[in-house]
């Protein structure tokens, strides 16, 4: 198959034309699953072995928690560039006091070996949903960094192979795990705020790429392997830039316009307050400063976008830190973001909380309690508090006010189905065409 690519100059409406195909899910190269191999579950008294797929700053975040942990060993990690396995091996090797940490380029070496219980994914984000499958398929469970799938063909396919291989999967949602976020979703639930009626979820204010880099020499493989950085993107000429960060925002390596970048945290914290874990908002209205959403039981979901063109926050935004979200009933409402600070309507609701402490959560941030989570259920094998059950919907809802937003319309979504209702463009662009052999 050609490599699909926008290149410069290229409209958005040729670019969707030319580039996204109609399938819903993908093909990946098969690895002998580790279940066959005798692994697959670990008894109550082993320590879990660990691989990383993809080191860089937010991954070294997530894995200095779990180098925490007792009953859990880092092995292994993989990575594109040799400058990030090095300062990875720098980092395990010097936690642990010895040289033991193997190294990879290519992460299908790290799933290959059946002393791996589990993996954790943080590359960038159109290898997350890829990464994950291949790693159920070899019998791995899954932590992913969020945005877990680059499309909803992807998060229905990530989904549907952790179910099908029944792995352990913890999106990287870790709010849900953060006491401040628990707190203001309690008092949804208790009924403390009445019957809610709105909810905020604050975003990046939606934007897309289609331009390229101009193109630089291409270093050795074993320095930056450039194929394989791009996995199942189209195929365009290296930059630096791109391996050093600089991909956020390009269309083909980011998600749903970078509104997950902040959504796939607070809409999917408004899921849960508002207790749709099994279904999303059906009408996705774009304005000229949010996407306005609206669920079967009447409940409004304002997707805020944090800054705007004419440069003023939203008037909700108490300053709580990064990713506020709010919700309302008719009794008072509650917002909390990443500071850890809680505020509320009236005295009564905050006596709600009276023993909370907002030390608790520290900067909101904290991954360990999530990491802990994901550990226990893989012990248990139980559902984890960000399971690919709850990823699915909530960022399935994120990609569906993105495309609201693209396409400047609004849309309707039939929740069990997953499709947009008479909207065929909508419809393709649910999935994205991808290169070989990642087809």
């Amino acid at each position: 198959m050609a490599p699909a690519s926008g290149g410069r100059g290229t409209s958005r409406r040729e670019f969707v034309t030319g580039a996204l195909a109609a399938g819903a899910a993908a093909a990946f190269p098969a690895i002998v699953p580790a279940s066959s191999l005798g692994r697959g579950a670990v008894a109550p008294g082993d320590r879990i072995t660990l691989g990383v797929i993809g080191i860089g700053p937010r991954c070294t975040y997530d894995l200095k928690s779990m180098l925490a942990m007792r009953d859990l060993r880092c092995v292994a990690i993989a990575d594109v560039q040799a400058s990030r396995r090095e300062a990875g091996k720098a980092l395990v090797d010097g936690h642990y006091g010895n040289r033991d940490l193997k190294l990879y380029r290519d992460f299908r070496e790290l799933l290959a070996r059946p002393d791996i219980d589990a993996v954790l994914v943080a590359t960038g984000d159109r290898w997350h949903a890829p990464a994950s499958i291949l790693a159920a398929e070899a019998g791995k469970d899954v932590y992913s960094e969020k945005p877990c799938g680059l499309t909803i063909a992807n998060c229905q396919a990530l989904d549907d192979t952790m179910t099908h291989y029944a792995r352990v999967f913890q999106a990287g949602t870790q709010r849900r795990s953060v006491p401040n976020f628990q707190a203001a979703v309690r008092l949804a639930h208790e009924g403390k705020l009445g019957k809610l009626h709105t909810l905020y979820a604050s975003v990046y204010i939606p934007s897309e790429r289609f331009d390229w880099l101009p193109e630089q020499p291409l270093p050795p493989r074993e320095a930056v392997d450039w194929d394989l950085w791009l996995g199942p993107a189209p195929w365009r000429p290296y930059n630096a830039e791109y391996v050093h960060g600089g991909w956020r925002g390009h269309h083909d390596f980011d998600s749903g316009a970078r509104l997950l970048d902040w959504g796939a945290h607070t809409l999917d914290l408004c899921q849960w307050a508002n207790q749709a874990d099994d279904t999303m908002p059906l009408e996705y209205v774009p304005t000229p400063r949010s996407v306005e959403a609206r669920y079967a039981n009447g409940v409004k979901l304002i997707l805020d976008f944090l800054a705007t063109p004419f440069g003023a926050r939203p008037g909700w935004i108490q300053h709580l830190g990064t990713c506020p979200v709010r919700f309302v009933g008719d009794q008072g409402w509650v917002e909390t973001g990443d500071s850890g600070e809680i505020e509320v309507s009236s005295p009564s609701i905050r006596e709600e909380l009276k023993g909370y402490d907002p030390r608790q959560a520290g900067s909101g941030l904290d991954v360990g309690a999530h990491a802990r989570n994901f550990v226990d259920c893989i012990r248990s094998r139980g559902q984890t508090a960000a399971n690919s059950r709850v990823m699915r919907r909530s960022h399935i809802a994120c990609h569906a006010a993105a495309l609201a937003w693209i396409l400047g319309r609004k849309l309707t979504i039939d929740p069990a189905k997953e499709e947009f209702i008479n909207d065929d463009e909508a419809n393709r662009m649910r999935s994205r065409a991808a290169r070989e052999p990642w087809v």
